[in-house]
């Protein structure tokens, strides 16, 4: 860890800070949320971290017990980096925290994030309320990268893979759906284009996609004192 700038500070929330307040490390817990990843996938999911800062983060992430890297069994034999179990437990902060995050009148909702990050902001939007006596069973599919989403009992179960027998299949790019799900687009209009294929029930699709919206930016606190 040489060279890391402590906070030297018995609390334990400046120490969490010590552990992922560095640049790119909550993006690099961020895209290893939904399951182990190469090297080369977290370049793609954070095309905005050099080769070198991303390995920094990942050293610095072990060497704290948050990550931890090894090789996957032939006939795959790459090697892959994950969430320890004690990193996985940072998941549902992550989430409380872009949840906080959403309200920000600073956020850019017009730049898209990593196919990871729109996954996770399903948890971060979910309306349980609006969930209520609606269950579904829902395959999103982005080319190689595909989800599955479920929803029963006002409760949201998002993983990658396949899903069983699905109410509701969608396949277009992760950037439709973004635009999709959170209301610059609509479905029908995305369908029509065949910018999206969907299969299954519209009725369902478009209850599912309602469930989830960013809440209204706060205004910035204005004045002179």
């Amino acid at each position: 860890m040489a060279g890391k700038r402590w906070y030297h500070d018995g609390c334990a929330a400046a120490h969490a800070f010590d552990l992922i307040g560095d640049r790119w490390a909550l993006p690099v817990v961020r895209e290893l949320m939904l399951g182990p990843k190469r090297f080369t996938d977290l370049r793609v999911g954070l095309p905005g971290a050099s080769a070198d800062i991303l390995s920094q983060r990942l050293r610095e992430l072990k060497e704290t017990g948050i990550v931890r890297q090894h090789r996957l069994p032939p006939p795959a034999a790459a090697r892959v980096y994950e969430l320890t179990e004690w990193g996985a437990e940072l998941s549902t902060a992550v989430t409380e925290l872009a949840r906080w995050a959403a309200k920000s009148p600073l956020l850019q909702r017009d730049i898209h994030s990593s196919v990871d990050s729109l996954m996770l902001s399903l948890h971060a939007t979910f309306d349980a309320e609006a969930a209520a006596g609606f269950s579904a069973a829902v395959a999103l599919r982005f080319g190689d990268n595909r989800f599955r989403v479920r929803v029963a009992d006002g409760r949201l179960q998002v993983g990658r893979g396949d899903v069983d027998d699905p109410d509701v299949v969608i396949e277009t790019d992760s950037h439709v759906f973004d635009d999709v799900l959170y209301g610059d687009r609509t479905l029908d209009d995305a369908v029509r284009s065949d910018a999206l294929t969907m299969t299954g029930s519209t009725a369902v699709a478009q209850r599912f996609l309602g469930l989830f919206t960013y809440p209204a930016p706060l205004e910035l606190a204005g004045g002179n004192d």
